[in-house]
C-alpha cells in the first residue's frame, strides 16, 4: 500500500468511527479494521483474541475485552463518551485502568501485558508496562490518522522482520554446530590445541563460502560453490577446498595460466581470511559431505542472515563453553539498539530528518552530501567485541543512514563519480578488541558479511553493480585483553568518537585470582584504600574506569551495558567514586534496571543498566525507565535525578536514631537449627530439652511465616544439658565441623561448640526487618519480636524500637531511599545496615507530627491483627494486600511526609529520593 493509500485508509477508519462506539456491539469491528487497514496486519482475526478469559482474585472467571498476544497488548473498550479517568459503576468503583490491570494481574507471567491500552472508541489510553509507575500516553481518533505510526506496537512489525532474521540466523547457527562436530571427529588429535585453531578456521571459511555463493559474490548462479565440491567424490573434497582456498587467495593476474573449470572462475577474496595455507583439513566422510552440500548449500538461504545475530550465534557455536551450557548466546538487535540509539543514532536520524525537509534541491544534496561525509569521518570501538555484534549492528544502520542519503541524492542528480563510487562509510571505521582468538575472526567476518549486504542494498537504489571482492583488510579488530592494553595504541584518542559494548558479566565473588588482579591494577593509581575496594567491585567495572581513563579532555561519548549492581548498594562508591574524582565523569543517559536477555535457546535473565557517560558536560541528561526517556538536571551514579553523591559505609547511624544490627551466624552445619517436625522428634528424644528450644528466624521465615526452631544453649551451664546423649552428640558434631573449616576465625571458635558462632541477640522486645526482601512488594514487610526468638544473621534488628521509630521505617519515604540505593539479591532488594539504615537522613518532626506518625504505625499493626491467619507475605503481596492495611500505610505515609515537609500531593518517589539525597549531603558536610 502506498503512502497515500494509508493516508486514505487512517482517514476513512477516522470518518467511519467519529461520534459512535457501543462497548459490547462495535469493539470487534473497531479493532479488526484499525488492525487491517491503517496498520496493514495480515490476518487480523488471527492476531486479536476477544473476552479472553482470565481467573479474578476473587476465584470467579472474567473476560479481558481484547488480548493481541505477539505484542502482549491488552485492551480494555469501553463506550464512547465513558470517561477514562473516573471510577465505573458495576466494575467494583475501579477505573478502567485498575480493571485492566486486575485482568493483567490474573495473567500468566509468559502472558502479561507489555502494554494496556484504554478506549471509548474517541480516545485511546496507552500504558507501557515496563515503566515503574505507568503514565497514559493519550491519543484522539484524529491521531489514528494524524500519527498512525504510534500505533505500530500492536503489530509490531519490525519484530516480526527481526524474529525471521533470528530463527534463519540459529538455524544457520545449528548446521555450524553439525558441520563442527562431524569434522572434529576426523582430525588425528581431536584435542590439539592447533588441530581445534584449524577446525575453527576451515568452519569460518566454510561459513564465507556458503554465503558468498548464496549472496551472489562467488557468480551470478548462486550454487557455485556447490557445484564445485559436487565434482569431486567425497575421498577429494579435502584436496579440492585446499586448491580452492589457495586460489581465493591469489589475485588472478597471479594464478596458473592453465588453471581451468570452476576452480579458474573464483574470483580473489583477499581479506587474510584465507591466507594461512598451513591449517589442518581432516579427510571428508560422506556424513559431512551430506551437511554441507545437502544440508547447508542446497538446503539454505545463507544470504538472509543476520550477521549482528549470526556472528554471536556462530561463535558461541563454536566456543566449547556455550556448547557445554546448552545454549547460542547472543545479543538481541533491540538490545543492541537501546544502546547505540542514543549514543549516536537518534542524533544523526535527526539530523538527517532536518535536511529531508529542506525544500531547495541544491541545498539539500549539499547537506546529503556534508551528511555522507559526516558519517565517513566517525569511528567506533568496541573493547570488548566478542563476536563483534555491536560493531556489525552499528555498521548497518551507518550504512543504512548513508543509502537513505544516497536515494535522497538519487531523486535529484548524482555526479557521475558518486555513481561509480557512492559508498563512503567504511568497515575501517570500526575498531575492537576480543581477548578470544576465534571470536576476533568470527568478528570481522560477520563486518563482511554486513557489508556485503549494505552494497546489495545501494545496488538496488542505484540499480548498478558493484564490486565487493576483493575483501579489504580487517585488522581493527584486535585480540588481547582490553584491561590490560593501551587503547590509544589500537586507535588514538583524536580519531575516536564513540567507545560502546557490553563487557563480561562477573560478579566480584565468581571473579578468578587474575581478573580480581586486573582490577586491583586499574583502580590502585588512586590509592591503596581504592585498590582495596576494587577486590569488591563486578568485573565490568574495569571497562568504565579504563574508558574513563582514555577519554579526559576529549569529546568521545562511551554507552555499556553492565550488570544493575554496579549502581547499587556499597559497590556504587567503590565503583564510581574514583573514576568522577579523578576523572569527573558525567552521565549522559541511562537505562534503570531491566532483564537482559541474552540467549537464543535457554535465555539468560540479568538485570542489567546501561549507562551512557562523558568526560563533558554538553550532552543533555536522558534517563529511561522502560521505553519512556525523561531528560533530568543530573543523573547521578544511583541513576537518580539528584545531586552526584555516594552513600558509602558508615558504622554508626548518620542521625539520631536507634542502633540497628543484624543477628548471628551460627554456623553448626544444621546440627542446631530444626524445622517443625524435627523439634517435635528431638524433644520427644530427650523431653528436657524443651526449656532449650526457641523460635529461631531468618528473612524468609520471618516473611512467609515459617516456624523454625534452634537448639539455644548459650548462657546455660554446661551440668544442665552434658548428661543428655543427644544434645552432647550434636554438641561433638558442631566442634569437628568448625576444626574442619578453612577460616582461621571458625576453627577458633571449635572451643566453645555449644553456642552458635556469633551471639548476636537482642534482649527483650525488637524491631524485625528482612535483611531480602522481594522488590514487588511496595513495603519491606517489618515486625514486632520478643526476646525468646533467635535472630539469624539474614535479618536484621532495633532493639527497643518506638512505634514512631516503626512509622518511620515501614513508610513509603524510607521505601524510596530503599529502591533507590539498596544493593540486590536477583531481583530482592539486600537491606544493608551500613549502607541504607546508617545512611538514612531522619526527619526532625514536631511533637504532634511525631505523635501522629505513632498512630498511623499502630493502625498498620491493628489492621494486620484483622488477618491472624496471614502470613506476612500474604499481607504484602500486591494482589492480596487487604484494603484496611492500605489505607493504614497510606495514612502512616501522609504522616510521614509531611514530618519531611514534602508535598502529600506533588511529591513524586524520585522528588523524595532527590530531597533525601541533598538532606543526606548536608548532614554529611556538616558532620566532616
Amino acid at each position: 500500500m502506498s503512502e497515500a493509500d494509508k493516508k486514505e485508509a487512517a482517514r476513512q477508519f477516522c470518518q467511519r468511527w467519529t461520534g459512535r462506539g457501543k462497548e459490547d456491539e462495535d469493539d470487534h469491528s473497531y479493532w479488526i479494521e484499525l488492525l487491517e487497514y491503517v496498520l496493514e496486519a495480515d490476518h487480523p482475526t488471527t492476531r486479536i483474541e476477544f473476552q479472553k478469559k482470565v481467573v479474578g482474585p476473587d476465584g470467579n472467571t472474567k473476560r479481558i475485552d481484547a488480548y493481541i498476544a505477539e505484542t502482549r497488548v491488552l485492551i480494555e473498550q469501553k463506550s464512547l463518551n465513558v470517561d477514562l479517568s473516573k471510577p465505573q459503576s458495576g466494575h467494583d468503583g475501579m477505573t478502567p485502568y485498575e480493571q485492566a490491570k486486575m485482568y493483567d494481574n490474573s495473567l500468566p507471567v509468559s502472558e502479561k501485558a507489555k502494554w494496556i491500552v484504554l478506549s471509548n472508541f474517541g480516545e485511546i489510553w496507552v500504558y507501557d508496562m515496563d515503566m515503574r509507575v505507568p503514565e497514559p500516553k493519550k491519543f484522539t481518533l484524529t491521531d489514528v490518522y494524524a500519527k498512525p505510526g504510534v500505533f505500530d506496537f500492536l503489530v509490531n512489525k519490525k519484530e516480526k522482520k527481526l524474529n525471521e532474521e533470528m530463527e534463519i540466523s540459529i538455524k544457520a547457527g545449528e548446521f555450524v554446530g553439525l558441520m563442527y562436530d562431524a569434522l572434529l571427529k576426523q582430525y588425528i588429535h581431536p584435542e590439539d590445541e592447533n588441530s581445534l585453531k584449524s577446525l575453527n578456521m576451515l568452519c569460518v571459511r566454510l561459513v564465507f563460502c556458503l554465503y558468498a555463493e548464496d549472496a551472489h559474490i562467488f557468480g551470478t548462479s548462486g550454487h557455485m560453490f556447490h557445484d564445485y565440491l559436487a565434482e569431486f567424490e567425497t575421498k577429494d573434497m579435502r584436496r579440492a577446498l585446499i586448491d580452492l582456498f589457495k586460489v581465493l587467495d591469489t589475485p588472478e593476474d597471479k594464478r596458473d595460466p592453465y588453471l581451468n573449470g570452476l576452480l579458474a572462475q573464483f574470483p580473489y577474496a583477499n581479506g587474510g581470511l584465507f591466507a594461512e595455507e598451513n591449517i589442518e583439513i581432516p579427510n571428508f566422510t560422506d556424513e559431512i559431505r551430506d551437511i554441507l552440500l545437502e544440508k547447508a548449500s542446497e538446503g539454505f538461504d545463507w544470504s538472509k542472515i543476520s550477521p549482528t545475530i549470526f556472528g554471536a550465534v556462530f561463535e558461541s557455536t563454536l566456543n566449547p563453553e556455550t556448547r557445554r551450557s546448552g545454549g547460542m548466546h547472543y545479543t538481541s538487535i533491540e538490545n543492541i539498539h537501546k544502546v547505540i540509539d542514543p549514543l549516536f543514532l537518534d542524533d544523526l536520524k535527526a539530523e538527517l530528518e532536518e535536511i529531508k525537509n529542506i525544500q531547495i534541491e541544491k541545498t539539500r544534496n549539499k547537506k546529503l552530501d556534508a551528511f555522507q561525509d559526516k558519517l565517513a569521518s566517525l569511528t567506533w570501538f568496541d573493547p570488548a567485541c566478542g563476536s563483534g555484534n555491536f560493531l556489525t549492528e552499528t555498521y548497518i544502520s551507518i550504512r543504512r543512514l548513508e543509502n537513505e542519503a544516497i536515494m535522497l541524492k538519487k531523486r535529484g542528480q548524482i555526479a557521475f563519480m558518486d555513481v561509480i563510487n557512492p559508498i563512503k562509510v567504511s568497515i575501517s571505521q570500526f575498531y575492537g578488541i576480543e581477548i578470544n582468538d576465534f571470536a576476533v575472526t568470527v568478528a570481522k567476518t560477520a563486518l563482511w558479511i554486513a557489508e556485503s549486504q549494505m552494497m546489495k542494498e545501494t545496488e538496488e537504489i542505484l540499480i548498478i553493480n558493484l564490486n565487493f571482492l576483493p575483501l579489504k583488510t580487517n585488522a581493527n579488530i584486535v585480540e588481547g585483553n582490553a584491561l590490560r592494553l593501551d587503547w590509544e595504541e589500537i586507535v588514538p584518542k583524536d580519531k575516536l568518537n564513540y567507545i560502546m559494548g557490553n563487557p563480561p558479566f562477573i560478579g566480584y565473588a565468581y571473579q578468578n585470582i587474575k581478573q580480581k588482579e586486573e582490577l586491583i591494577s586499574l583502580y590502585s593509581s588512586d590509592g591503596d584504600k581504592t585498590a582495596k575496594n576494587a577486590g569488591k567491585i563486578d568485573y565490568v567495572a574495569g571497562w568504565y574506569y579504563a574508558a574513563s581513563k582514555y577519554i579526559v579532555g576529549t569529546d568521545i561519548r562511551c554507552a555499556f551495558v553492565s550488570t544493575s549492581s554496579i549502581t547499587q548498594g556499597e559497590q556504587v562508591a567503590y565503583v564510581w567514586k574514583p573514576i568522577f574524582d579523578k576523572y569527573d565523569i558525567h552521565i549522559s543517559f541511562a537505562y534503570k534496571p531491566f532483564i537482559w536477555n541474552s540467549e537464543a535457546i535457554h535465555m539468560a535473565h540479568v538485570w542489567c543498566v546501561i549507562i551512557g557517560f562523558a568526560s563533558n558536560k554538553k550532552q543533555k541528561n536522558l534517563m529511561y525507565e522502560g521505553d519512556e526517556g525523561s531528560y533530568f538536571e543530573n543523573i547521578n551514579f544511583y541513576l537518580q535525578d539528584a545531586p552526584n553523591i555516594f552513600i558509602e559505609s558508615r558504622r554508626v547511624p548518620l542521625c539520631n536514631s536507634p542502633v540497628m544490627s543484624s543477628g548471628g551466624k551460627p554456623v553448626e552445619n544444621g546440627y542446631y537449627i530444626f524445622e517443625a517436625d524435627e523439634k517435635e522428634e528431638f524433644i520427644k528424644k530427650v523431653p528436657e530439652a524443651k526449656k532449650y528450644i526457641k523460635r529461631y528466624v531468618g528473612s524468609d521465615d520471618f516473611i512467609k511465616g515459617y516456624k523454625r526452631w534452634c537448639l539455644w544453649l548459650h548462657g546455660v551451664s554446661p551440668n544442665e544439658y552434658r548428661n543428655y546423649p543427644q544434645i552432647m552428640e550434636r554438641v561433638e558434631a558442631v566442634r569437628k565441623y568448625r576444626l574442619q573449616s578453612k577460616k582461621a576465625a571458625t576453627r577458633l571458635c571449635a572451643d566453645r561448640p555449644y553456642e552458635f558462632m556469633e551471639i548476636k541477640q537482642p534482649i527483650g522486645d525488637f524491631l524485625i526487618v528482612p535483611e531480602v526482601s522481594g522488590e514487588r512488594r511496595k513495603y519491606i514487610p517489618i515486625g514486632y519480636s520478643d526476646g525468646e526468638t533467635i535472630c539469624s544473621n539474614k535479618v536484621r534488628y532495633v532493639p527497643d524500637a518506638t512505634l514512631y521509630h516503626f512509622g518511620i521505617l515501614t513508610s513509603n519515604v524510607h521505601m524510596s531511599w530503599v529502591r533507590a540505593i539498596a544493593g540486590r539479591l536477583g531481583a530482592s532488594y539486600s537491606y544493608s545496615i551500613n549502607i541504607v539504615y546508617n545512611n538514612f537522613p531522619w526527619p526532625t518532626p514536631t511533637e504532634e507530627q511525631k505523635s501522629k506518625i505513632e498512630q498511623t504505625a499502630q493502625g498498620i499493626l491493628d489492621a494486620r491483627a484483622l488477618y491472624p491467619d496471614s502470613s506476612l507475605a500474604d499481607l504484602y503481596d500486591p494482589l492480596t494486600m487487604p484494603p484496611e492495611l492500605q489505607k493504614a500505610h497510606q495514612a502512616n505515609d501522609r504522616a510521614v511526609m509531611q514530618a519531611y515537609g514534602f508535598s502529600v500531593k506533588d511529591t513524586s518517589e524520585a522528588d523524595c529520593v532527590a530531597a533525601l539525597m541533598k538532606m543526606y549531603q548536608e548532614l554529611t558536610e556538616k558532620k566532616s
